[in-house]
């Protein structure tokens, strides 16, 4: 790796600011899977008419177990309902969650992609971005894009 690439001995912030960024990290991956479901739902919804969980597995790659898991914790939070023999449906927040999110989604997308990033590398890798970036830096993001 070329030298101007290396990182300098790491400086370590103060504790309190350092525990302060590694609980949001936390709080982001926690909250990831909920908006990850949400979106999905919503588009399920959108574009064959019903989610149902073992198409909502397929589509993340988990098993349908974990689907299940996961969408019961969107009922708990209130984010989702779901009826016997029929799919899951999204509550109001729930389906603001979708819109916050399927939002953020597109905005990083569109940042990598007007930095460079091909569209395949840039969707993916805003699967990730998406729920640890902060709104300070969406802001940022937006503005940048706007003046292009």
């Amino acid at each position: 790796m070329p030298d101007k690439y290396r990182s300098p001995p790491p400086t370590l912030p103060p504790e309190q600011a350092q525990a302060e960024r590694f609980e949001k990290a936390r709080s982001a991956q926690a909250t990831a899977v909920l908006e990850d479901y949400a979106e999905l739902i919503s588009d399920l919804i959108a574009t064959e008419g019903e989610a149902r969980p073992t198409d909502i597995a397929r589509r993340l790659g988990v098993s349908h177990a974990t689907a299940i898991k996961s969408i019961a914790r969107l009922k708990r939070e209130g984010l989702a309902t779901s009826k016997l023999y029929r799919g899951v449906f999204l509550t109001e927040a729930g389906e603001n969650l979708a819109r916050r999110s399927r939002a953020r989604h597109r905005l990083v997308v569109d940042l990598l992609v007007a930095i460079g990033a091909p569209r395949a590398a840039a969707e993916a890798d805003a699967e990730g971005i998406e729920h640890h970036v902060s709104d300070e830096t969406l802001a940022a993001f937006a503005r940048y894009l706007n003046r292009k």
